[in-house]
C-alpha cells in the first residue's frame, strides 16, 4: 500500500501565482506595506485564504534580522512554579509582539547547554535560561560561549554578562527565621529537595544569618539531598530518630514546594500533629498549601512579576542595543501566615509520637 504524501505547505510564491502578482507584492500585502493598489492588495488576500497560506516567522526574521521569536529553556515543565512561569513569560512575550519556542533540560546540565545551542541555530532574538544549578552552570556557560542575548532566571544571583531576575529568596527567608523565632521556636530544621539549586542555598543562608543574628544560640539543622523520593524520605525518618522525645526541632522550614510535601507527608506518617508538634513553613506557595488541613504558611513568589520583568529586562537588550552593566533583579516576596504556624507558644516538651 502507497504511503499517503504529506500536502506540501503553500509558499509565498504559490500565493503570488495565484494572485497574479509577485512575490514582492504579497510580502509587501502581508507587512501591511500602504503602497500596494487595491485590486491586487484583494486579490493577494483571496489567495492566502484560498490556499491557507501561512507566513513561516522564522524564515521571515532570518530575512529582515529581526527576529520576533523568544527561547527559553526551563529545569522541569511538570513543577508548578516553572509552568506558572512559562506561562508568565509567554504572555509577556506575546504582549510585545513575540512568540515563544520552550524546552525542558529535565534537571540535566547537559542537556539545558545542548538547548542553548539549539536556540542559538535556531536564531532565536533571545534566551530566557532557568539554570538547572546557577549562573556558574553549563547553559550560562554556552550563552557566553556564543555570545547570546540572554536574561538568567530563579536559580541565579548577580552575573558579570547577563541580567539576571529571581526573587529575593534570602530576605524571604529572613522573614521566615523572624516568625518562627518570635513564636519561640529554637530548633529548627532546614530540609531541601535538592542541594544543586543556588535558590535552595540562598535560602538557607537567608533563614541561618537572621537566626544567628536574632539569637546565636538558635540550633538549625540543615537536611539537604539530591536522592530519589523514597531515599530522601528515609532520610528524614531517620533525622527524627536520632532525637528522644522532646528533644527534636520544634519547626520545620521547607525550601521548595516539593520539599514541603515530602515533610508533611513524613510527619503524617509519624502522627506529628502540625503546628501542635512541629510548625512547618514551606517556600513558594501552591493552591493545596492552602485547601490541605492544616493550611500550611508559606513564602508566595512573585511569579508575574518575575516573568514580565525577565521579558522586558531582555527585550531592553534585543531591541534596544543597551550595552549597560548587567543588572541582579530581585522581586520580592511575601510571607503568608496559615495554620501550621498558628501555635503561638511552643511546648516545653516537643513530642514525635511513636519515640
Amino acid at each position: 500500500m502507497a504511503r499517503e504524501e504529506k500536502p506540501k505547505r503553500a509558499t509565498i510564491h504559490d500565493v503570488a501565482r495565484v494572485a497574479g502578482v509577485s512575490a514582492a507584492t504579497v510580502s509587501k500585502v502581508l507587512r501591511s506595506v500602504g503602497s500596494v493598489k487595491q485590486e491586487n492588495a484583494q486579490r493577494v488576500r483571496e489567495a492566502v485564504a484560498q490556499l491557507g497560506y501561512r507566513m513561516d516567522p522564522l524564515a521571515s526574521g532570518l530575512r529582515n534580522e529581526n527576529r520576533k521569536i523568544i527561547g527559553a529553556v526551563v529545569p522541569d515543565l511538570e513543577s508548578p512554579f516553572f509552568g506558572a512561569l512559562v506561562t508568565g513569560l509567554e504572555r509577556a512575550a506575546e504582549a510585545a509582539g513575540y512568540a515563544m519556542i520552550v524546552a525542558s533540560s529535565r534537571e540535566s546540565e547537559d542537556r539545558e547547554a545542548d538547548l542553548v545551542a539549539r536556540m542559538n541555530d535556531w536564531r532565536v532574538a533571545g534566551t530566557v535560561l532557568m539554570p538547572v544549578r546557577s549562573e556558574r552552570g553549563r547553559g550560562a556557560e554556552q550563552l557566553r560561549a556564543l555570545g547570546m542575548q540572554a536574561v538568567l532566571v530563579d536559580r541565579v544571583t548577580a552575573d558579570g554578562e547577563f541580567d539576571t531576575v529571581t526573587a529575593d529568596n534570602y530576605a524571604a527567608s529572613a522573614s521566615v527565621a523572624e516568625l518562627l523565632l518570635s513564636a519561640g521556636h529554637r530548633h529548627v530544621l532546614l530540609h531541601g529537595a535538592t542541594q544543586v539549586s543556588k535558590s535552595v542555598r540562598t535560602r538557607l543562608a537567608g533563614f541561618a544569618d537572621r537566626a544567628a543574628a536574632l539569637d546565636p544560640s538558635v540550633r538549625v539543622d540543615r537536611l539537604l539531598s539530591d536522592d530519589d523520593t523514597e531515599t530522601q524520605r528515609r532520610a528524614i525518618r531517620d533525622y527524627l530518630d536520632g532525637f528522644a522525645a522532646g528533644k527534636g526541632p520544634t519547626a520545620v522550614f521547607s525550601l521548595s514546594q516539593y520539599s514541603t510535601l515530602l515533610v508533611l507527608s513524613e510527619l503524617r506518617r509519624r502522627g506529628v500533629r502540625v503546628p501542635d508538634d512541629m510548625a512547618l513553613v514551606g517556600f513558594d506557595d501552591a493552591e493545596w498549601m492552602h485547601t490541605t488541613w492544616p493550611a500550611i504558611t508559606a513564602v508566595a513568589q512573585p511569579v508575574e512579576a518575575i516573568a514580565e520583568r525577565a521579558v522586558a529586562t531582555l527585550l531592553a537588550r534585543v531591541e534596544a542595543g543597551s550595552s549597560a552593566f548587567p543588572v541582579q533583579h530581585l522581586e520580592p516576596c511575601k510571607v503568608i501566615e496559615r495554620e501550621s504556624t498558628l501555635s503561638r507558644s511552643v511546648p516545653a516538651q516537643s513530642s514525635l509520637p511513636g519515640e
